[in-house]
């Protein structure tokens, strides 16, 4: 093939402008201005290098616009029309071009829309694996935490009922054990001796009116002897300090107040010489021979217990030996720091050797059954939604939505959505899954695009055999030459610009 290059210039067109002269030796300067320019025959050096330039530009882009063509029609058979929907594309043709996945296998025919190919090698790359569902005998054992804690119904708080002076603490220190009846500290008041001198009174009162024959004066003393006594009593007077009264006949200094129970003091608010009132809190005592241990659970958890139910108690820095005991109650109400229902057992303290507020362990062991299950880590939560991702054959993968029950230690009690024997991706599931998303846009992005007709190419992540028919390859490669390349080689300025493309193969 032979094509005129448009860069050489014809030397017989050049200008010779050492044989004209330029101007008449110094005759005046009209007959200077009146001498013609030299003449030159072509574009300057310059736009003459351009304009090839944008020319050999061209005939690249139109020589890979006919290949592609050329490749295109031998895919479309002989009348040029494209292969209809579902159709082979030629495998000799297709190995050529960039981009196909040659390497996918036929896809499963449980595969649903936005099933994906992943290639072992990229696979391998990112640490896909998977594991089967199948079915496990789970024992449904509940372990968690807690604490011991002082039993509230054996403990109290100490008040006096009248208003004094502290005169005499017998109990001087917190933690120091305390029996019924021990006396805790010795209280001074105006208003109790008082009392105690009205009661004296309306006690002779009693015993002169017993002497004489009126019975209605009788009835008078015994009536205000009676509420003198219960006077003090209602200021919590002891019967045994009001027999102490009657024997004497002396009122008492001090009133002594006392331990209603065995126990010890877990906190003392009270001094010698303090001034107390009613509101005031003196003592907190607590009765150690029983303590709770209070363990809590997570809510899914909750509905699993019941009162009744035996838990064994272990302690982890060896304080006493490992214990069982029932639930005695769950506490209706969940904690709002911890989103746990809470429940105690209580646990016989009669040896002293359990500690309030130490850590405990406490275990649940409930029915052992056998279920269909799921790795928990397979399972992507989105909050409304849960699914996982289906490692189906070929090495395609597909998202299933999936609904589970509660967690059972490792693993999801399957209740709808997989089967047994499925697999399901239990590491870089969230690279498959941003996989499927973003092949999922594409997919839509092609379906929403005019003239986007893909015919049998196969794109990567894509399933072979995917419809791309209506894409025009020989167009598009020519379309990629600029407006100013195609008006170079329709115009005259080019010589030979049209014998080349007859020459060119495919032409």
């Amino acid at each position: 093939m032979t094509m005129e290059n448009p860069m050489i210039e014809d030397p017989h067109a050049a200008v010779d402008t050492a044989s004209q002269p330029c101007c008449e030796p110094h005759e005046g300067a009209v007959r200077a201005l009146s001498i013609p320019p030299p003449e030159f025959h072509g574009p300057p050096p310059r736009r003459r290098i351009t304009g090839a330039a944008v020319l050999a530009v061209a005939l690249v882009a139109a020589g890979a616009g006919v290949l592609a063509g050329s490749r295109l029609s031998r895919t479309s058979g002989p009348s040029g029309a494209s292969p209809k929907p579902g159709a082979s594309a030629d495998p000799g043709a297709m190995a050529s071009m960039p981009g196909m996945n040659h390497s996918a296998q036929a896809r499963p025919p449980t595969a649903g829309a936005k099933a994906v190919y992943i290639s072992p090698a990229r696979q391998q790359l990112v640490g896909v694996r998977s594991a089967p569902v199948g079915r496990q005998r789970i024992e449904g054992t509940v372990r968690t935490v807690g604490m011991l804690a002082y039993d509230e119904t054996r403990s109290a708080q100490i008040h006096t009922r009248v208003s004094g002076w502290v005169e005499q603490l017998y109990v001087d220190y917190v933690g120091k054990p305390v029996h019924r009846g021990q006396p805790l500290f010795a209280v001074y008041s105006p208003d109790l001796a008082t009392a105690q001198a009205d009661y004296l009174t309306a006690l002779r009162s009693r015993r002169q009116m017993a002497e004489t024959a009126n019975p209605d004066l009788a009835a008078g003393a015994d009536a205000l002897l009676a509420a003198s006594r219960d006077r003090m009593r209602r200021w919590n007077v002891t019967d045994e300090q009001i027999a102490e009264l009657e024997r004497t006949g002396q009122p008492a200094h001090a009133m002594t107040i006392s331990s209603p129970f065995d126990g010890v003091v877990l906190e003392k608010m009270t001094f010698a010489g303090q001034y107390v009132t009613p509101e005031m809190t003196s003592f907190k005592l607590a009765d150690l021979s029983t303590i709770w241990a209070v363990g809590q659970v997570f809510e899914y958890e909750a509905a699993r217990l019941h009162v009744g139910d035996t838990v064994d108690i272990e302690f982890p820095y060896g304080q006493a030996a490992k214990r069982s005991a029932p639930i005695a109650f769950i506490y209706p109400d969940v904690d709002p720091q911890t989103r746990r229902v809470r429940f105690r057992a209580a646990l016989d303290n009669r040896d002293r050797k359990l500690k309030p507020d130490t850590y405990i362990n406490l275990i649940w062991h409930g029915e052992s059954t056998e279920q269909l299950v799921i790795p928990k880590e397979a399972v992507i939560d989105t909050g409304p939604r849960k699914y996982v991702l289906l490692a189906l054959a070929g090495g395609y993968f597909e998202p299933r939505d999936v609904e589970v029950g509660p967690p059972l230690g490792e693993f999801y009690p399957v209740v709808s959505g997989v089967a047994e024997g499925d697999r399901v991706v239990t590491s870089a599931q969230f690279l498959v899954d941003s996989e499927t998303n973003l092949m999922a846009a594409m997919q839509a992005m092609m379906l929403t695009m005019p003239g986007m007709d893909m015919g049998n190419m196969d794109m990567p992540g894509t399933e072979p055999g995917a419809d791309m028919s209506g894409v025009d390859m020989g167009s598009a490669a020519g379309s990629g030459a600029s407006p100013h390349s195609h008006h170079h080689m329709q115009n005259g300025s080019s010589n030979g610009s049209a014998a080349p493309m007859r020459d060119m193969p495919g032409m």
